[in-house]
Order: structure tokens, then C-alpha cells, then sequence
């Protein structure tokens, strides 16, 4: 398989590149002042507007050469066809069909994945009508006031964030919690205020063998049990969401309280699945259905779209841009909307857990920038905390900025102030300001001409800072949902471009089990010798100090 650093566009790119470091885009603007109609797409639910990026007419052209040469078009039929291109576990990819507003059949391994996910959605609409309206009763007969979802990762991580996002679209029919820490002070703190017999459980794990996830659920049944004094009411509280049914019942939980996963969706887009149990009950099915709607908006989109008006090749393709051509080593998102403070951490998972790797598809070690290091925060607080280091920093830091037109909570005057720093912040970070302008500054001011020299260098802000940003109409089930997928298809477009699998995760399982051996020899007496110094004399202190 022939490297992307020997296609034409590649080798293009990398001399744009060159050239582009020796540009500041305040000279851009300045010869263009049809910037940013050139350089924005307008959806109905939201806008994205690139213009704030170190690029030019040439360098998008050249940018969709790049996927052109790259076959995006048609690895994105085959992702949407079920092929299996997750090739490192012979896997299709299949997370769109979750949300498919399409009855036509779509055959994988031979099962029609349109009626299976349908059967789904039917059990779990049924599922979540019925707790929402009392007739789920616990084992002592009361309903169910409490949800309290236990996942790690993708099973916690997603659902969490749309809750918490869409959290003033709920009715409160019940109240949803979250575990996911296996430090036993969170399944602590959730539980000691609820009443046993009206809480009801989701174990989300796709092998049913996460072992944060199962040593929270096995407290959660003790906890249950030592107030039921029988175990059969785990029947009544307990249900999962799982691709292991057979571990499942093994654990206890009753055949028709399992819901079923594929292996086709990764835990990082499984939210549209019956992983997001807790959104349904939280929001009401008709609310989840609408979360499932607008990302299908956008995988129409996406897949309809010509690359150069296709909102999610653009990003990706600037993401590409700015970390492997231009050498930016992270990215932030930086939400201005309370309702998405969780979001820049469902992003880190999204984009780093799949791109976030160094070996192309054929096993050979690249040597180019795949993806950068996703962090960010919501933008008010950032503003205050990091955003020193956006504006002065030697490392160029490329940002997602996104807001909302309408707040869910409009206080007066309120998402005015809001929104006059989302727009001062991404002018401040491209335009910067130079020392002659801060010397005038100063001197207007009345400020001695000591007090300048002295001063003036500090404020210099050199600008030249990329920033996209995404401005949606609301934050709704909709639009979020058209959001969430619009970063999925980026993500997917850049592993296309990076020649890596999007789809596995095999860093994450070399700690896993290297823990479990840890874990035995924390409850044991032994130590293994295989341990390298550091480790063995770290589990013998803790072992020492915990014994004292």
C-alpha cells in the first residue's frame, strides 16, 4: 500500500505549508474581503465558519485533492454499505445505521441490521414508556424515581454528555445518575441518598466484562440486596446493555432485561444505541427519536454533500492541515454553552481513542502527525483559566469555538455577554495585536515613555491563532444530535486521510490487562518478579503502608 506522503497533493500540501507559516491571516483577510463566504457552510441547524485558518483558495483545493486522492467518496460508501473496513478486527462500521430514517434492508453477516435495530428501538421505547409511567415497579412495588447507569468510557462518556446537554428538554420522570469511577467514593456518594427499592440499574458493557463496570455493578447488587434481603430483586432493578448475553444472565439479570449490542458499533458511537437507555428515560423516547433524527440530518449530509460544501470533510481536512502540515500538536474545544460542559471530554474520547495512533492500515509505523491532543473547557471558564496560553503561548493552538444564536435559558442580558466574548475571542486569536499598536495604546493612555519600553512587549499578542467556529440556532435534540455526528463523520474522514484504523482500540487494552495481574497481587501475598523496579517497589509501598 503506497504511503500518503507520496501522493501529489500530499507533497503540494507539505510546500503550502512552507509558504503558509510565513503568512499571517490578518494579511489574508486584507487581500480578500470575500473570506468568509468562501470559507463557511450554512446548514439549517448550524454554521461553520473556517475563514479564521491559515489557508486560501489553493490550499482547500488542494486539501480536497487530498481526499479526492484518498478515496474519501468511497471509503464513505463502504462504511454506509456495512463493508468491513474496521480491518484490525474484521468488523464492519455501522454506528449511522443506529439512527437510518430507512426501512430499506442492509445485510451484514447475513442479518438485516434495519430490523435489528428496529427491534431495538421497539423494546426500548416499550421499555422506557413504562418506567416513565410508573408500571415498572421495583420488588417492593413502588416506581421507579432513580436511573443510575453503570459504563466506563463510551458507555458512560456519551450518554452523560446529552443528558447534561438536553437536561432542561426533561420532565424529571426520573432522575438519572451516572457511574462510572471505580473508586468506590462516586458509587457512594450517588447511592447513599436513594431509596433501594425505587432505583433501577443500567450495567452498560458491551463484553460484559469491564471490570470498572462489574465491580460497580456488584456493589450496586449488594447495595440492593442488603436492603431487599433477596436476590431475587435484582430481576426487578437491574438491566444491561450488552453483546454478551450470556454474561449477563450469569451476572443475574433476567433474559428480557437485556438489551443487545452489535459488534459493529464501537462503545465511542453508541449512544444512538440502547447504551442510551438513560437519554430515552431521561428525555422521553420522542426526545430520543429526535436526538436520532438530526444525526441522521447530518450523515444526509455527509454523504450527499460535494466535499467542498460537506461540513465534516471540511473539518476534518483542516484538522489535517493544521496538526500534520502545519504541525500543531492539540486542538481545544471550547463550547459557550453551559449545557455542553461535557462535551469537549466526549470529543477527547470520540477523536483520540480512534485516531490517536501511529501504525497505517498495512501495520507499517508512520511518520507524520496523525491527530492532535483534544482538550477544552466551556469558553467563559477558559477564558480564565488557559486562554492566557491560546493568545501568547509558542504553541499555536487551533480551536472549535461553538455557540448558540437562542439560550434554553434566556436571562436578560445574559447571552448577550456571553456571545460578545465568543466573537471578541476568535477576532483576538487571529488578529493578535503588535507592538506598535500597544506603544499607541500606552501613550494615549498617558502612560511614560519608561512605563512603555517596559511594558509593551508583554502585550504583544502576535495572533495568527486558527480558530473554527460552529454557531448552531439551539441546543435541542436535534441539533446536538446533528452536532455529535458532524465531529463522528470528521473523525471518520481523517482516519481515511491518515491511512489508520479509526475503529480498534488496542491502547487501551494493554493496561487493562496488565491491571488484572496487578490487582491479584494487591489482594495476595506475592509479588511477580517480571515487574520492572519502579513498579515492583511502588505495589511494595503501597502494600507496606496500607498493612501498617
Amino acid at each position: 500500500m503506497s504511503s500518503r506522503q507520496s501522493l501529489t497533493s500530499w507533497k503540494k500540501l507539505s510546500q503550502l505549508a512552507l509558504n503558509k507559516k510565513s503568512q499571517h491571516m490578518n494579511d489574508l483577510f486584507e487581500q480578500d474581503k470575500d473570506r468568509f463566504n468562501k470559507f463557511s457552510i450554512e446548514l439549517p441547524k448550524m454554521l461553520l465558519d473556517y475563514s479564521k485558518n491559515l489557508i486560501d483558495s489553493e490550499t482547500m483545493s488542494t486539501l480536497f485533492e487530498l481526499a479526492n486522492e484518498c478515496e474519501v467518496v468511497e471509503w464513505r460508501t463502504k462504511m454506509f454499505a456495512g463493508e468491513k473496513i474496521n480491518k484490525t478486527e474484521d468488523r464492519a462500521v455501522l454506528h449511522t445505521a443506529l439512527r437510518r430514517n430507512s426501512t430499506e434492508p442492509l445485510i451484514v453477516d447475513g442479518d438485516n441490521v434495519t430490523e435489528s435495530v428496529q427491534a431495538q428501538l421497539t423494546k426500548m421505547e416499550g421499555f422506557v414508556n413504562r418506567v416513565r409511567e410508573g408500571k415498572w415497579k421495583g420488588y417492593s412495588g413502588k416506581r421507579i424515581t432513580d436511573i443510575v447507569n453503570i459504563g466506563v468510557g463510551g458507555s458512560n462518556l456519551g450518554p452523560q454528555m446529552v443528558t447534561e446537554a438536553l437536561k432542561h428538554y426533561s420532565d424529571h420522570s426520573v432522575n438519572v445518575h451516572y457511574v462510572s469511577n471505580v473508586d468506590g467514593a462516586q458509587i457512594v456518594e450517588i447511592l447513599r441518598p436513594l431509596d433501594p427499592e425505587k432505583v433501577l440499574f443500567i450495567v452498560s458493557s458491551k463484553t460484559f466484562t469491564t471490570t470498572e463496570t462489574m465491580t460497580n455493578a456488584k456493589t450496586a447488587i449488594k447495595w440492593l440486596t442488603a436492603s431487599s434481603f433477596d436476590e431475587r430483586a435484582v430481576g426487578k432493578h437491574f438491566v444491561a446493555v450488552t453483546a454478551n448475553k450470556e454474561n449477563a444472565m450469569s451476572f443475574g439479570i433476567e433474559e428480557e432485561n437485556i438489551f443487545g449490542m452489535w459488534d459493529w458499533v464501537g462503545g465511542r458511537f453508541s449512544l444512538w444505541s440502547a447504551i442510551g437507555l438513560a437519554i430515552a428515560l431521561d428525555l422521553g423516547f420522542d426526545k430520543f427519536k429526535a436526538l436520532l433524527a438530526g444525526a441522521d440530518e447530518m450523515d444526509q449530509h455527509f454523504v450527499n454533500a460535494p466535499l467542498e460544501q460537506n461540513l465534516p470533510v471540511v473539518m476534518a481536512l483542516l484538522s489535517v492541515w493544521n496538526t500534520t502540515f502545519l504541525g500543531s500538536k492539540s486542538q481545544a474545544i471550547l463550547p459557550y454553552d453551559q449545557t455542553l460542559h461535557m462535551l469537549a471530554a466526549y470529543l477527547q474520547q470520540a477523536e483520540m481513542e480512534s485516531n490517536g495512533k501511529s501504525v497505517s492500515w498495512d501495520g507499517e509505523e508512520v511518520d507524520y502527525a496523525t491527530v492532535p491532543s483534544i482538550w477544552g473547557e466551556l469558553g467563559i471558564n477558559g477564558q480564565h483559566a488557559f486562554y492566557q496560553y491560546l493568545h501568547q503561548s509558542n504553541n499555536v493552538v487551533p480551536a472549535d469555538f461553538i455557540g448558540s444564536v437562542e439560550s434554553v435559558t434566556p436571562v436578560q442580558g445574559h447571552h448577550e455577554t456571553l456571545m460578545s466574548n465568543f466573537f471578541a475571542q476568535t477576532q483576538a486569536l487571529m488578529t493578535g495585536v503588535n507592538e506598535e499598536q500597544v506603544r499607541a495604546d500606552l501613550k494615549a493612555k498617558g502612560r511614560t515613555p519608561e512605563y512603555i519600553d517596559k511594558v509593551a512587549p508583554h502585550k504583544v499578542h502576535k495572533g495568527n491563532r486558527p480558530t473554527n467556529t460552529i454557531l448552531l440556532k439551539r441546543i435541542d435534540p436535534e441539533t446536538l444530535g446533528s452536532l455529535i455526528a458532524a465531529y463522528e463523520h470528521k473523525i471518520f474522514v481523517q482516519g481515511i486521510i491518515l491511512q489508520i484504523c479509526s475503529f480498534d482500540q488496542w491502547g487501551v487494552e494493554l493496561g487493562k490487562g496488565l491491571a488484572a495481574s496487578i490487582q491479584v497481587e494487591l489482594e495476595g501475598e506475592s509479588i511477580s518478579d517480571k515487574h520492572d523496579c519502579s513498579t515492583e517497589n511502588l505495589i511494595n509501598f503501597y502494600k507496606q503502608a496500607k498493612n501498617k
